[in-house]
């Protein structure tokens, strides 16, 4: 049986400095540590949270850093302890959570709950409870995306009857004044209760209430915090892709209507190849420099939008009677903000495709012009090379004839040459006897250099 009691507990060094591992891949600990990063806080309740996240285009961590530098005590801070992307920095009563995202930044700041606020009262002046320095929060380098101020406190959860709901949701619609329409759902499998009405202060921030069961423990609290910030920061970024796309339909618009144009003109031939060719052009660069433009942001559109799912479904809603669920009443106006980006991604993709498509068929077109063209043109040098060929034939019949009367010229006076030298010549009937054989003889000549010239070259040496 084993002795428990007596074995040793697992070193905490890593396994690659003990030897019993090969060495470790150069991301490794980064890859592995990614799983503990941005871990939700741990939120004593009652608690008020305010929550802010900014677009951090231009703006750099060392600038983050030199804000949060003027918080009390920080001013030692340094952009290496930012490199994680993740700080969380404590000043006794209160908490500041800093994380930076790819295009937005986000601060936490945790809170007791101001003393006296409860839920049958009426919503207090929070933010004048805020224990950060005077316009901390307005000076956060980067421009608003999402601003909420979240209580969280205890209540004991009704059973699952109409009438105690009734009397909690009432005092809890206090909290927003009664003026407007709440939706609220029961979250964490009905142990909380989360309730917003998704409308802008005069301060600019969103108002939150989250009543939860005495039991609840500091981690659930904070998940459930993080979880509905996220569902709201993720919101409205994957809806930032709407005006871009309300902003591109004027231009697909024009630029299809453009496409259709063109397309007829090449079917009816109205046109010349370099016009429409100049036409496809600059409606293509226009498609291309607008699929540059506005293709991040699509995608990134796409990317919020299946978080804001993915931590809707975190949250576990259930209904409450009365009332529309958070999960409901995001999804009633993002689903066709979705679907309407969607659409103008997929539209722009295909106005490229059938510009290409077009594009192509151009391109046929100027071959085919361009083959006849060549055809003309080679049956043009046909013709040539035949009158050439005849010339050259006639050239050729002359030239024998010259050629024969020079070697019969020389024959004639090398018989004068022999005659005066005594030997019974006479030039005149030798020079004659001897045309029909200098004729013949030059003809097999010229024959014989026009096959050598027409056959392959010789292989011997």
């Amino acid at each position: 049986m084993t002795d428990f009691a007596k074995l040793t507990p697992p070193s905490s060094e890593p396994p690659a400095s003990r030897g019993v591992l090969p060495p470790d891949d150069a991301l490794r600990a980064e890859l592995h540590n990614e799983v503990h990063a941005r871990p939700a806080a741990r939120i004593r309740l009652p608690a008020l949270i305010v929550f802010v996240a900014v677009l951090n285009e231009g703006v750099s961590r060392e600038q983050e850093c030199e804000h949060l530098r003027r918080l009390p005590g920080q001013q030692a801070l340094s952009p290496d302890q930012m490199r994680d992307n993740f700080l969380r920095l404590h000043f006794g009563h209160y908490t500041l959570k800093w994380e930076r995202h790819t295009e937005f930044t986000r601060y936490s700041i945790v809170q007791p709950l101001p003393p006296g606020t409860g839920l049958g009262e009426r919503e207090p002046e929070l933010l004048s409870a805020l224990v950060m320095p005077e316009h901390w929060l307005r000076d956060i380098p980067g421009r608003t995306v999402a601003a909420i101020t979240l209580a969280m406190l205890h209540a004991e959860m009704p059973q699952q009857t109409p009438q105690p709901q009734a009397v909690l949701m009432a005092q809890a619609q206090r909290w927003f004044g009664g003026e407007r329409t709440v939706v609220a759902s029961q979250v964490g499998g009905g142990h909380s209760w989360a309730l917003t009405d998704f409308h802008l202060l005069p301060s600019g921030f969103e108002r939150m209430l989250v009543i939860t069961s005495p039991d609840t423990t500091e981690t659930r609290a904070g998940r459930i915090s993080q979880r509905l910030f996220e569902v709201e920061t993720y919101r409205l970024m994957a809806l930032r892709g709407l005006p871009a796309v309300k902003a591109l339909g004027p231009m697909l618009s024009q630029a299809e209507a453009q496409l259709a144009s063109i397309t007829a003109q090449l079917e009816n031939k109205s046109s010349s190849e370099q016009d429409l060719l100049d036409q496809l052009v600059s409606l293509a660069v226009r498609v291309e420099r607008a699929t540059a433009e506005n293709n991040y942001r699509f995608g990134a559109t796409r990317a919020y939008d299946a978080l804001v799912k993915q931590r809707m479904g975190e949250l576990r809603e259930k209904p409450i009677p009365g009332t529309q669920t958070i999960g409901e009443f995001i999804q009633r106006r993002l689903s066709p903000a979705m679907a309407t980006v969607a659409a103008s991604a997929q539209r722009l993709t295909s106005l490229s495709e059938r510009i290409s498509r077009a594009s192509a068929l151009l391109r046929t077109r100027v071959d085919i012009v361009t083959e006849a063209q060549n055809q003309q043109l080679l049956e043009k040098l046909t013709r040539g090379q035949e009158m050439q060929l005849h010339l050259q034939t006639t050239v050729e019949g002359l030239s024998i004839a010259a050629i024969s009367y020079y070697v019969i010229s020389l024959l004639l006076y090398l018989a004068k040459g022999a005659k005066a030298a005594g030997l019974p010549i006479h030039p005149e009937i030798a020079a004659g006897a001897l045309i029909p054989l200098v004729l013949w003889a030059v003809w097999r000549t010229t024959r014989r250099i026009h096959a050598r010239l027409g056959a392959p070259a010789s292989t011997k040496p």
